[in-house]
């Protein structure tokens, strides 16, 4: 399949889910603009990461998810694999995996069955390992690292596709302050050279430096637009039950607490 170039890089129809019994999305339309980064945010329980799950397809769902225009469930897997980059929760690697071999994984999708990585693949990934700062860990397991330079190297992994749509749940987990300014300028980079890029973020400061904030509530959307919209800093102070307020600051916008006068 030719991808051919699109406004939107994704779209969603009537996304419906449920887990087990319990229905979690409620017919939801979304769309995300090719080249741009978008960022879902909403309380605890919200279905963000159900929903960033369904447009991975990986979650069974109602409705219908487009890639680039094209029904989701049309792609070959292998050509979906190179276009479609994920980062999960927690995700599970082996602990007796180099960080080199995790990392080289994301180059699946572009090596030929039983085929052996090419120059280019070698390149993706030490540019990934490079750009996550876990270059000097290439020969050690993933057993031997901490939380957050486990997650350093998984984000190394979704970086090495190379892939047009980039799908990452709670990428900040685990990682300090200075690795939380390094990931952000690694995914202003990724935008810049025309990746899309969609994230599920606890961190509302970090997830306003987006150029979209979508905001869900009780698995649905109740508010999609631009990051520096007063219209998305009412959503965003409003699904939060008026606990946080935002605020600019130093050129940026920041969600602060907002904390009850003393009596």
């Amino acid at each position: 399949m030719t991808v051919a170039l699109h406004p939107l890089a994704l779209s969603a129809r009537g996304i419906g889910a449920r887990l087990g019994a319990t229905q979690v999305l409620h017919g939801l339309d979304l769309d995300m603009e090719t080249g741009r980064w978008t960022s879902i945010v909403g309380p605890n329980g919200a279905g963000k990461s159900t929903l960033l799950k369904a447009l991975a397809g990986l979650l069974a769902h109602e409705g219908v998810v487009h890639l680039h225009g094209q029904p989701l469930a049309a792609w070959p897997a292998r050509q979906r694999a190179q276009q479609l980059a994920w980062l999960g929760q927690s995700e599970a690697a082996g602990d007796d995996l180099t960080v080199w071999d995790v990392a080289l994984l994301g180059r699946l999708p572009h090596q030929p069955w039983l085929g052996r990585p090419s120059a280019r693949d070698w390149a993706a990934v030490e540019n990934a390992l490079r750009a996550t700062q876990a270059w000097d860990w290439r020969e050690r397991t993933l057993g031997q690292l901490s939380g957050g330079e486990r997650q350093r190297v998984l984000l190394a992994r979704a970086l090495s596709v190379q892939a047009s749509v980039l799908l990452m749940d709670e990428p900040l987990a685990n990682l300090d302050p200075p690795h939380q300014a390094d990931w952000l300028h690694i995914v202003r980079g990724l935008v810049a050279q025309g990746t899309t890029v969609v994230s599920v973020l606890h961190e509302i400061s970090m997830a306003l430096q987006a150029d979209t904030v979508v905001v869900m509530a009780q698995g649905r959307i109740t508010h999609q637009g631009a990051c520096a919209h007063p219209a998305s800093h009412r959503a965003l102070e409003q699904v939060f039950g008026g606990r946080i307020a935002i605020h600019a600051a130093a050129g940026q916008w920041v969600a602060l607490p907002r904390v009850a006068p003393v009596q």
